[in-house]
């Protein structure tokens, strides 16, 4: 919403059910979730409103935990928290209303990549699958598993400010963050439209350690059946690619990290400035070429 020439207003919210068992990183986890919108158009977090569904007879003092990692987000993004509205509800439920600004002539699209352009990613793949072995109880307490709880929790908790407030120096053609769709569905929306296909060389995505093996094991969100059903038909996938990874790409990712789209001359600059912060990715993943009325959106390789 344009407020004048140089202020323009970003509304969103999210939230979902727990994905952790820890409370306070649950609210980290849902809190950064709920504000990767505003990063994923080029925009600042100002205010941030608690939404929260909770069961009568679950403990009170648990949700002040919850509330208190999402805190602990919204005071790093640098927004102030003013409020919010909880209801009883029989699952429990956290997320966060979110109002951002951004300038009305330079916020992204998630549309709007030019031919030639790279694409980036800033946070590994696989976080779907690693939270939802957590929800069924794959992973054991202890040793690897545990390592792996640990790094999905911080790498989903982790805010996608650093990467967007890096790319704002840069000419972002195009962006978007990666959730509900996977990786497939939100960089088909990228490229509808546009004329172009995106070509992805899958040995430069990004992969939390051990998620291949999980997907193997059948540890993946409904959401992949669905990303499949909905964008399967957009999405070449050829046969040297791995089975796993294959599933992958259209499994629903929680908290992910960013996909941009920049002139292929700056996209090595733009890696390493993300690397040199210790964004938790910094791979050029992809490149957009023309396309044929009949090709697929989206070409893994």
């Amino acid at each position: 919403m344009r407020l004048d020439d140089e202020r323009a207003l970003v509304q969103t919210l999210d939230f979902f059910p727990p994905i952790v068992d820890d409370p306070r990183w649950f609210g980290r986890i849902a809190a950064a979730n709920s504000l990767s919108d505003v990063y994923a158009m080029g925009g600042k977090p100002l205010t941030a409103m608690n939404i929260v569904g909770w069961p009568r007879e679950l403990d009170i003092a648990i949700l002040g935990e919850v509330m208190a990692g999402g805190l602990d987000k919204i005071e790093e993004a640098g927004a102030v928290l003013c409020g919010g509205h909880s209801v009883v509800d029989s699952e429990v439920k956290y997320g966060l209303s979110v109002t951002g600004i951004v300038h009305p002539q330079r916020f992204w699209r998630n549309a709007g990549a030019k031919q030639g352009d790279a694409l980036l990613i800033t946070k590994p793949l696989g976080m779907g699958a690693v939270s939802t072995a957590m929800k069924k109880d794959k992973l054991e307490d202890g040793g690897a598993s545990s390592a792996m709880t640990e790094s999905a929790m911080r790498i989903m908790a982790t805010l996608n400010k650093q990467a967007s407030e890096i790319a704002t120096e840069f000419d972002v053609h195009a962006a978007t963050d990666i959730t509900g769709f996977g990786f497939a569905g939100h960089s088909c929306e990228m490229a509808q439209d546009t004329g172009l296909q995106i070509e992805v060389d899958t040995a430069h995505l990004p992969l939390m350690d051990g998620a291949l093996e999980l997907v193997r094991s059948g540890s993946l969100s409904g959401g992949c059946v669905r990303g499949k059903q909905h964008f399967g038909g957009r999405v070449q996938i050829e046969s040297s690619v791995d089975a796993a990874l294959a599933d992958l790409v259209f499994d629903a990712e929680t908290s992910g990290g960013l996909l941009i789209a920049v002139p292929e001359e700056q996209a090595q600059k733009l890696s390493d400035r993300l690397r040199d912060a210790g964004v938790s990715s910094h791979a050029i993943a992809g490149h957009f070429v023309n396309r044929s009325d009949d090709a697929p959106l989206l070409r893994l390789q």
